[in-house]
């Protein structure tokens, strides 16, 4: 009688679980678009000369007055960085042949320097005028420009949400067709990415400015995709 007392329970408890139907894996993806609040340029100055150094100095003036340019604009001294130098010669290159018919090697005739910085613009509406100032006191070389948020944890917290709640009501869905119900939660993975605009190659001249250059910042889209699995238990029983 004992034993079968003690068996009794155990079955109720059985019987009143949840059956489980599986489990249920479902990708989600939010995504939150922001206009960026800052731009990373990268320009710089390209001089020549007949010998590097006077190559070298041609460049060194002009850099100095960009880089202290740009600091009268504004731009902090952390938000400066070189980003390349080369010393490179130009050669010029002959048809001619020697006496066993072979082409003569190329000849030195000068060098040139190229010197760029990254600059990050923190004051979008600055953003052309800077250019153009660059431009006029010698960067002759505008690689491109990019641009961003400073800080897009918000942006992506708000893109979590929204995923997460899309991966919930496809499982939903998924589960009511099914018979069933979602369970408990076993895991969550994510994967981020954004879409910006791209940067852009800019070449100019000295004597090409004459107004601040049109810039259009446009909107960046910050996304999370997440994979989420539940368990599903069975309503039919």
């Amino acid at each position: 009688m004992r034993l079968a007392l003690a068996v009794a329970p155990l079955a109720l408890l059985a019987a009143a679980a949840p059956a489980l139907a599986g489990s249920i894996t479902i990708e989600g993806r939010g995504e939150v678009r922001a206009a960026p609040d800052m731009a990373l340029i990268n320009s710089g100055v390209t001089t020549q000369g007949a010998t590097a150094r006077e190559a070298l100095d041609a460049n060194t003036a002009a850099m100095s007055e960009l880089i202290e340019t740009l600091k009268e604009a504004g731009i902090e001294a952390r938000d400066i960085q070189t980003s390349g130098f080369t010393v490179n010669p130009n050669y010029v290159y002959s048809e001619e042949r020697d006496e066993n018919g072979y082409t003569l090697p190329p000849k030195i005739n000068g060098y040139q320097v190229a010197n760029s910085v990254t600059v990050a613009v923190r004051n979008l509406e600055e953003l052309g005028s800077i250019l153009d100032k660059s431009v006029d006191v010698g960067a002759n070389t505008i690689n491109g420009i990019s641009f961003s948020v400073a800080d897009p944890s918000a942006l992506l917290d708000e893109a979590r949400r929204e995923a997460f709640a899309d991966a919930r009501a496809k499982a939903e869905l998924y589960a009511t067709t099914a018979n069933a119900t979602l369970g408990e939660l076993e895991s969550i993975s994510e994967s981020q990415g954004f879409d910006a605009p791209q940067p852009y190659p800019m070449y100019a001249r000295a004597e090409m400015a004459s107004a601040p250059v049109p810039v259009e910042a446009g909107e960046m889209s910050f996304s999370i995709t997440v994979k989420v699995e539940w368990d599903l238990e069975d309503t039919r029983n």
